[in-house]
């Protein structure tokens, strides 16, 4: 088996297309006719084609029996709650075409389903990050939490309660809607927090931080526990492709011009494609 992890599509489908393509060409050649592909999340927005781009991780996923997934990213998220209405469009959302489409609401369906987190072995897939007092066994769990609650009929509920800041930092004793909505920024959302987990989203253009600011990236906190496990992320463009022993990022800027990456699992082989510039960064 070989399971390859793509970083995030953001609607740019015909870049995924070709990334698809080499995937299924270097499994090929190693002999392995249908290999796992995974998603690092957020889908859909921002990019040309979000419409298409969903549809097809859809019918893949479908026709897959469960060898292709994508976990859910903050732009999967905000097309829930936008689909839901509870939150309005962005003037950056490039969502129309989903939310009009005539098979909207089996696209949104099949949107809430997906995971939080997903496992393969010791690699853990999210789309932002871990918090450093969660082990990797007790993120699935706490994923699987928020799943449940997507999957529900009180989704309304949910969505609603999903948005703000507050609680920055992860407790036990978390209940109700804090706990949840907790568990949904570090996973969705986190980039910098404090050497004891308080997470910042306030810094999104870089991949450090001012020294004096007592913040750095989630993975670089001492003693973080989920160390010993490979965490496998997207989200942070600003940081672009990180691959460390215990680390893989995948989100290399493919809706600004970068590319769209996608890493084998097995062999830390590194497939790529060019990307032309669908948006500019800080608009």
């Amino acid at each position: 088996m070989k399971t390859y992890v793509i970083g995030d599509l953001q609607g740019c489908h015909e870049q995924a297309l070709a990334l698809l393509e080499r995937i299924r060409a270097h499994a090929d050649a190693d002999g392995v006719a249908e290999p796992a592909i995974l998603l690092a999340g957020d889908l859909i927005n921002r990019g040309p084609d979000s419409l298409a781009t969903l549809r097809h991780v859809r019918k893949l996923a479908m026709a897959s029996g469960g060898l292709i997934d994508s976990v859910l990213g903050n732009h999967d998220l905000h097309l829930l709650a936008v689909a839901y209405g509870i939150r309005p469009e962005h003037k950056s959302d490039t969502l129309a075409e989903i939310l009009h489409a005539p098979d909207r609401d089996e696209l949104i369906d099949w949107v809430r389903r997906r995971p939080l987190a997903i496992q393969v072995k010791d690699h853990v897939l999210v789309h932002a990050g871990l918090l450093p007092q969660w082990s990797a066994a007790q993120a699935m769990a706490l994923a699987g939490e928020v799943q449940e609650m997507l999957r529900g009929d009180g989704i309304e509920d949910f969505l609603a309660e999903m948005y703000g800041n507050e609680p920055a930092q992860w407790s036990d004793e978390l209940a109700g809607a804090d706990r949840l909505r907790c568990i949904i920024n570090a996973m969705t959302r986190l980039r910098f927090c404090s050497a004891h987990g308080v997470m910042d989203f306030k810094m999104k253009e870089s991949g450090t931080a001012d020294p004096a600011s007592g913040l750095m990236p989630w993975f670089d906190v001492p003693g973080r526990r989920s160390a010993r496990d490979t965490v496998v992320f997207g989200h942070w463009s600003a940081l672009g492709l990180k691959l460390e022993p215990k680390l893989i990022g995948l989100d290399s800027g493919c809706v600004w011009g970068g590319q769209l990456s996608a890493v084998c699992l097995e062999d830390r082989s590194l497939l790529q494609v060019q990307c032309p510039q669908f948006q500019a960064p800080g608009k």
